[in-house]
């Protein structure tokens, strides 16, 4: 048990082989229909064709062919117990097919059939495969004192009827099968015996068959296979630790810098202003301090409203009416520590360059201009098309 968990577990899907006899297949014509409308319709389709509740049966249905399909139905209680023990012991896509549509796909000749007889201890189990889309299966009690193989191939010539069969037995039971038919009144054209071997139950084409896994709503049922994941996860789980360590770290040489800054301007503050008590932002504090000492000498600071003004006059002046090109300024405004200027419209005038181009020329000159009284210029939002410059302290 062991082992097999441990297969399951390394298995990306499971193929569970359902016998024959617990599995009712039926051909129907069914209309075209949307999978959602067709998953409802099943039970209506088949309840003239079974004996018991649709309801207590699991339905699938496989891929149109002919306007046919073929329909498998399975007692959902057996279903769902084989599931839970498949889930318990790792399994992680399961897969339920019928197996006498498995062991359909290997007959050797035209009009025959394919079958398999499976020994078990008190009973006999039949698969029986007409095409890729029908097949039975029959589980036979064993009398004991009558051969398995004699029961088993009266049955199946039965079933069969003139139908060629090739028919795969277990090898230690070959032997046996081969004697009774060569002693058959019974051709032996008719049964060709062979030892059955794991490939004979390998069907490629899974898809056009009914998924009773998939039907009831189980297919999926497996746990995330944590053990495969174990070594991405692990070196996941070491970067982020380096990284969150890492982020740690700097922010404490960070603070720690941020502390020892805070408590220099503190004491810078207070040797500068010892009357003072109440100390918020040293910075913003000291600022003020200067900024009102210098407005008690007479001394503005740079960014107040006639020293820019001032500046900004003399930039003026200096770019000449060659330059102007016959501009005048419309308005000055002062806010924010910064002041606004808003320029008349340049006019349209014959042989002159376009009034954009004009505008951007004197701007470019009164930077350069007021780039030495320490001060900038940037193109603050237009009023009306009219330009709109905003002067103020060079950070």
């Amino acid at each position: 048990m062991s082992e097999l968990k441990g297969t399951l577990a390394r298995s990306r899907r499971v193929l569970l082989l359902l016998a024959a006899s617990d599995v009712t297949v039926l051909r129907l014509a069914v209309p075209p229909l949307s999978s959602a409308k067709l998953k409802s319709a099943l039970a209506n389709l088949v309840e003239d064709r079974i004996i018991g509740d649709p309801a207590d049966c699991v339905i699938a249905a496989g891929k149109p062919n002919g306007g046919m399909r073929t329909i498998a139905l399975v007692q959902r209680a057996w279903l769902d117990r084989l599931l839970d023990t498949l889930a318990a012991l790792g399994a992680q896509h399961i897969e339920a097919l019928p197996a006498q549509l498995c062991l359909a796909y290997h007959a050797d000749h035209a009009n025959g059939v394919t079958a398999a007889i499976d020994e078990q201890d008190g009973g006999i189990e039949i698969t029986l495969g007409g095409s890729a889309q029908d097949g039975i299966g029959l589980t036979l009690a064993h009398e004991p004192g009558t051969p398995a193989a004699r029961t088993a191939l009266a049955a199946l010539s039965t079933l069969a009827g003139k139908a060629r069969i090739t028919l795969y037995v277990a090898q230690s039971a070959l032997s046996d099968y081969r004697k009774i038919l060569d002693e058959s009144t019974v051709p032996s054209p008719y049964i060709r015996v062979a030892a059955d071997d794991w490939s004979h139950w390998i069907v490629p084409p899974r898809e056009v068959m009914p998924n009773l896994a998939a039907a009831s709503g189980r297919g999926n049922i497996g746990t995330l296979n944590w053990h495969a994941w174990r070594w991405p996860l692990a070196l996941a789980a070491s970067v982020l630790l380096i990284n969150a360590v890492a982020l740690n770290v700097d922010w404490w040489q960070l603070s720690r810098e941020s502390r020892a800054l805070r408590a220099t301007m503190m004491q810078s503050y207070r040797q500068a202003y010892p009357e003072e008590s109440v100390i918020i932002d040293p910075l913003a504090q000291m600022q003020q301090k200067i900024t009102a000492a210098r407005q008690t000498s007479g001394t503005g600071a740079a960014d107040d409203f006639i020293p820019l003004s001032a500046a900004f006059g003399e930039a003026w002046n200096a770019l000449g009416e060659p330059a102007k090109q016959g501009s005048s300024i419309a308005s000055l405004s002062y806010r924010e520590r910064q002041l606004f200027v808003q320029l008349q419209p340049f006019p349209s005038q014959a042989g002159t360059p376009p009034p954009r181009q004009l505008s951007e020329q004197m701007t470019q000159q009164m930077k350069s201009t007021l780039k030495k009284y320490g001060l900038a210029l940037d193109l603050a939002p237009e009023v009306s098309g009219a330009i709109v410059w905003r002067i103020g302290a060079a950070q």
